[in-house]
């Protein structure tokens, strides 16, 4: 097989394969074989006509076109694989000068654009310092505190405060009318918590055990039921209890009751809370480091995205949703629906990071390139053996789900951004 490729605009182009000799004689003697077992002639048992009647009847022209579509495969790849070619896109097929001898397999591609590159390494971008007070580790005693505190009763006559909780009816009326949902029965309310509407749990610091009180807010303008959004509403409230939150003694104790595994004193949650902060904060701070260095890159960088490509990883990012949505036990219609969307319209939303995705794919596999970045086959069966010992998953298990190529990709893709960050001022 011969082949060439023609590159056009906007990373278009033919590649054109000339398939000739046994290749050729193969094909049409395969495809004559199939259609001589297919069809059925008076006179005749299956399989058994004459090849000068299968060709009369049904002409050379169609027979070459289905030679042509059983040697594609073959020749697309040959051709891919001379050229070097990257396809992004599954390539049209034109059939040309077909005869008994040879024929032309023309494929109208799209492939991965060039990347122009601007600066990508020495760049005066730096990742951020990481600390973790000693402020931020109470704030977590804090929060176990918080975790197992006990609502007590306040004696008669004690008013509410910003951080107790009311036990409340309520009835909210529009225009004196009660509207759908806006009532409550014996409803407990942590005052500050900022879970009623606005302006609701402020009127009812100071209330007292007993007390009945006229709450009038405004629903947000964005408020999800139209009918209320930027309305004035009246709840009419009675207050049955009031209770104080009371925190429980930070002793070693409290922090058994955590059971979490090595931690039983204070101090120890202390340490390992004071641990699971710094890294938290240093993977987040690497993560904005990266973020920021590329898209610098990805700013100076020119290419001409075919929207083929934008298309493709909508695509995924949709079906990545529906599959999340699903395993949260809603469909994607569901959500749609709840969220008064359509599927194009949630599509759509989806674009702006796409191109960034596929752009910053393009701008590493540029670099990868341009720096002769390899991988071997040592460095992707230890990837492997990580992978397998992260997932729990046997390392063969894995090899037939993820390709070796796919592997070597990813990880030259690691060793530009690493390339990247080690080379800034």
């Amino acid at each position: 097989m011969q082949s060439s490729w023609t590159l056009k605009e906007n990373s278009t182009g033919e590649l054109v394969v000339t398939v000739d000799g046994d290749a050729w004689k193969k094909a049409q003697s395969k495809v004559l074989k199939k259609v001589k077992n297919q069809v059925n002639f008076k006179g005749f048992r299956k399989g058994q006509v004459p090849d000068s009647i299968i060709r009369k009847q049904f002409g050379k022209e169609y027979l070459f076109e289905l030679a042509a579509e059983e040697v594609a495969n073959d020749a697309l790849k040959s051709g891919v694989d001379e050229n070097k070619l990257v396809l992004v896109d599954r390539p049209l097929l034109d059939v040309k000068n077909a005869n008994e001898t040879s024929v032309e397999l023309v494929f109208n591609c799209t492939v991965s654009p060039e990347v122009t590159l601007g600066e990508y390494k020495g760049l005066d971008i730096h990742k951020a310092e990481v600390t973790v007070t000693d402020e931020d580790v109470e704030n977590e005693v804090k929060a176990v505190q918080e975790r197992y505190a006990d609502w007590v009763l306040k004696e008669e006559g004690q008013a509410a405060e910003n951080g107790d909780q009311v036990v409340i009816d309520f009835v909210g009326t529009k225009d004196g009318v009660e509207f759908e949902g806006g009532a409550g029965k014996e409803y407990p309310l942590e005052l500050g918590s900022n879970s009623f509407i606005p302006g609701f749990e402020d009127q009812l610091v100071g209330v007292k055990t007993g007390d009945e009180k006229d709450v009038v807010v405004t629903f947000p303008e964005d408020y999800q039921e139209e009918s209320l959004a930027g309305q004035e509403a009246v709840f009419k409230v009675t207050v049955h209890d009031i209770k104080a939150k009371e925190l429980p003694e930070v002793n070693d104790e409290l922090i058994q009751k955590l059971k979490l595994d090595g931690v039983e004193t204070v101090e120890a949650f202390k340490e390992n809370k004071r641990t699971e902060l710094l890294n938290r904060r240093e993977k987040q701070a690497d993560e904005e480091f990266e973020a920021n260095l590329m898209d610098k890159i990805m700013e100076d960088s020119k290419v001409d995205i075919p929207s083929v490509m934008i298309q493709n990883e909508v695509e995924g990012m949709y079906e990545n949703f529906t599959r999340q949505m699903q395993g949260s036990g809603f469909t994607a219609e569901q959500i749609l629906q709840a969220t008064n969307q359509t599927e194009e319209g949630l599509k759509q939303t989806f674009i702006p990071e796409a191109q960034k995705k596929v752009l910053s794919t393009l701008v590493l596999d540029a670099i990868v390139e341009k720096e002769n970045i390899e991988v071997s086959d040592e460095e992707a069966e230890t990837e492997y053996t990580s992978m397998s010992e992260q997932y729990g998953m046997p390392v063969e298990q894995i090899k037939s789900i993820i390709n070796i190529d796919n592997i070597k990709a990813d990880l030259a893709t690691r060793k530009a951004l690493d390339l990247i960050k080690t080379s800034v001022k």
